[in-house]
């Protein structure tokens, strides 16, 4: 029988994908990416120009293996248009011998890389706070109009509204990308979504052969539409989920063209992304003509020239592209920031100024507010009998099991009729709900922890639901475990408002210092994370999970992956506004206009009520209307960032090969401090005195600024000149900031303060970072 009918095609291919999973690789079949850095075309890549590339690597790899039969074979991927390498099976052995070679800046394995979403699980638009750019300013950048997006991700439901190409005129002519749907006759491209592809070797060659419905752009998992449409979604009214939050969904460049590279699949064993297919997407993004490539993406922290990410980012900013990447979400412990390169805008994530409560009012007539996206309620001001769910365990279960409601492990007997309370982590938060609901459960309250503290998600859960902060569920727990019979109800979902504290920032969201460069403050700026309407996909549920049912064109998603979008859209406005400006002078308009302040006012606080740091929200949160008009900016190039990578220490050779030109490091070499950085940040203050040099470049009016400086505690600061006169627009001012260690001061640790410049119209803020 031959299938007609594209929606019993698209269907069919979602089934397809859904019940199949790719074979484990064996531990012996491993793939490796080899990298060579730049290429050295010097006129337009033409198919003959990567023929030729494709049969060096071929020559290269041949000339190690013995034989160029089995070169080809193992090659699975070759980079040939901006980015030199490629990604073959190898050997561990075969690989250290290629590392070796001269021309060879790095060789690594095909690593996993992981979504920065928390999805409804612990380690997871349509806003109302300073993020949305005001009319005026979306008219003045012209909504990013012609501007073009690209997004390494799971892909792109192409359906949705968020995609359509209304009153959109002819796709620019510079765009080289296509439409990759040879094999998915379902999946179409218009004026908006311009281009499409996937990439899926890598993953391939770590989990095993694929069948064809791997041979498509569509997004199966929500993630890669989501994150698309908070860049570049078209304006879509009437939009909410379940009811809640409704208004126009918008993305932060709404006219910009977008561009779908899907990266991720199915997650087997936690792995989902690879870095070979990351390059691959790289190189394609960069030679299709992206003006703005989003990440919503990372790995582990790793030396830059193992990490498939920088690299990609690295020659997308040789082409004047703005690069935006997450955080990660393995916060709030020190260090864990990824995606730490000087030449990314990296992004964490905090909360917007809206909620979707749900409260729990108990028999004694105390009143918790939480927050859910339940789609069900119970029955009005009906009261049920409320135990912890640890009693509610089988008579041998474990005791933590049925604390956390793992499936399993709460016995109906107990269970039934009750709203059961349940310790958030571990398993997932709505997985813990459909434990309780099939132990026949009416309802459950999902307590934070001391680590989570007042960091609330609305999640889609499958019963009436809300989730508590730590200070409420100890309220909780003690009327529970003191009273004789407990009992409580669930109120439904409503959204409101105007919450304050907002932002607060995100409990997962990753913090500084950064491991691999810590003289560069990461992330370098906030934006919003945590609950973010958007486009979704028709392929499966708001929860992800198999076992619902449910549908939704748009949902409420959490994580960095969420507030990375957030920029990208706000750099295609700026990018649509000034075409000449480079990524550098993008992300320093971002940074210096940022705040520091929530809407009570009073200092940004973290999810425990302790006032966060720059290592939480680098320069401060998003404020895209000052973005659009910054005053000076701290603009650098790519000469500055190989600069800066001497510092670092890696070789001249290195260098010469990843630059992919004749570029002789500096001597002296520079100091990694004085990278034109819009935040200064001195690592070991252990010296008498260190002076760190910054120079402004003015993008605004003739104007004389004046400086003024917050210290950090225990350190001198003194700058030197304290006023800079700009007589045009582009001329330049060199500053230099020296720090003093105070010798009378005990303390030890990071410190931080603040270096403004202002000329009573323009407030140019950097932060300052300084370890003792």
């Amino acid at each position: 029988m031959k299938l007609t009918n594209p929606s019993l095609l698209l269907l069919l291919l979602v089934l397809l994908h859904l019940v199949s999973k790719p074979i484990l690789a064996s531990k012996d079949s491993l793939s490796y990416v080899v990298y060579f850095g730049a290429h050295s075309h010097v006129e337009e890549i033409t198919e003959d120009a990567m023929d030729r590339v494709r049969e060096t690597h071929y020559d290269f790899l041949g000339s190690f293996t013995g034989s160029r039969e089995k070169a080809t074979d193992d090659i699975f991927y070759s980079y040939t248009k901006h980015i030199n390498g490629f990604a073959a099976h190898l050997d561990h052995d075969l690989a250290y011998a290629i590392s070796k070679h001269p021309e060879v800046v790095s060789v690594f394995p095909n690593k996993a890389l992981k979504l920065h979403t928390t999805r409804s699980w612990d380690f997871l638009g349509l806003e109302h706070n300073s993020y949305v750019p005001s009319s005026s300013i979306w008219r003045k950048a012209r909504f990013g109009e012609d501007t073009i997006i690209a997004n390494l991700d799971t892909g792109v439901w192409p359906e949705s509204k968020s995609f359509r190409d209304e009153g959109l005129g002819p796709i620019p002519s510079r765009w080289k990308g296509i439409c990759q749907n040879q094999k998915d006759a379902t999946f179409h491209c218009n004026r908006k979504l311009i281009g499409a592809r996937y990439f899926h070797k890598g993953y391939a060659a770590a989990v095993g052969p694929l069948n064809s419905s791997f041979d498509s752009p569509r997004d199966l998992d929500g993630h890669g539409s989501h994150t698309l449409s908070t860049a570049g979604g078209a304006f879509v009214p009437g939009v909410s989920v379940f009811g809640q939050g409704n208004g126009t969904a918008k993305g932060g460049s709404p006219r910009a063209r977008v561009a779908a590279y899907k990266v991720c699949w199915p997650p087997i064993k936690g792995n989902e992304c690879y870095d070979a297919d990351v390059l691959a997407a790289f190189d394609a993004a960069i030679h299709d003509g992206a003006d703005v490539i989003s990440v919503s993406l990372g790995s582990e922290p790793t030396s830059f020239f193992n990490d498939s990410v920088a690299i990609g980012s690295f020659h997308a900013a040789k082409k004047r592209i703005v690069v935006v990447c997450s955080a990660g979400n393995s916060g709030p412990g020190d260090g864990t920031v990824s995606n730490a390169a000087p030449w990314q805008i990296t992004v964490g994530a905090s909360t917007m100024d809206r909620e979707f409560a749900s409260n729990l009012v108990l028999g004694n007539g105390k009143h918790y507010k939480g927050q859910s996206l339940a789609s069900t309620a119970l029955p009005h001001a009906k009261f049920y009998p409320i135990i912890a769910s640890i009693t509610a365990k089988f008579k041998n279960g474990s005791a933590l099991d049925a604390q956390l409601c793992k499936l399993g492990s709460l016995d109906p007997k107990k269970a039934k009729g009750k709203i059961l309370v349940c310790l958030r982590g571990q398993n997932g938060r709505v997985e813990k709900g459909r434990a309780v609901a099939l132990a026949g459960g009416v309802g459950m309250v999902l307590e934070n922890t001391n680590v989570t503290g007042n960091d609330l998600t609305a999640d889609p859960h499958v019963l009436p639901a809300t989730q508590l902060t730590s200070k409420d569920s100890l309220a909780v727990s003690r009327y529970v475990s003191q009273t004789k019979n407990p009992i409580a109800h669930i109120t439904p979902s409503r959204t409101a408002l105007g919450l304050k504290p907002a932002p607060v920032m995100a409990s997962f969201s990753s913090k500084g210092p950064s491991t691999v460069a810590p003289e560069i403050l990461k992330p370098d700026i906030t934006a919003p994370g945590v609950s973010v309407i958007a486009a979704y996909t028709g392929a499966i549920s708001p929860t992800n999970e198999q076992f619902d049912p449910r549908r939704l064109l748009y949902n409420a998603v959490s994580g960095t992956s969420m507030s990375c979008p957030h920029i990208s859209g706000i750099a295609g406005l700026l990018k649509t506004r000034y075409p000449s400006w480079s990524p550098a002078a993008i992300r320093s308009a971002i940074m210096t206009t940022a705040t520091t302040m929530d809407d009570i006012p009073g200092p940004i606080q973290n999810a425990t009520n302790m006032k966060a740091t720059p290592f939480s929200f680098g320069a401060g949160h998003v404020q895209p209307n000052l973005a659009v008009n910054p005053g000076l900016v701290y603009d650098s190039g790519i000469k500055d960032y190989l600069n800066f990578l001497c510092s670092l220490g890696y070789n001249a050779s290195q260098i010469a090969v990843f630059s992919g030109n004749n570029f002789t490091c500096s001597s002296p070499k520079t100091s990694l401090v004085n990278l034109n950085y819009p935040s200064i940040t001195v690592p070991n203050l252990t010296s008498s005195k260190v002076t760190v040099s910054r120079t402004v470049k003015n993008v605004g009016r003739p104007s004389s600024y004046t400086v003024r400086v917050t210290k950090p505690r225990g350190v001198y600061v003194a700058v030197n000149p304290t006023s800079l006169n700009f007589t045009k627009v582009g001329e330049q001012k060199t500053f230099k900031v020296t720090l003093v260690k105070d010798k009378g001061n005990k303390a030890k640790g990071y410190v931080f303060g603040e270096l403004v410049w202002s000329d009573k119209k323009h407030r140019v803020r950097s932060p300052i970072v300084v370890k003792l």
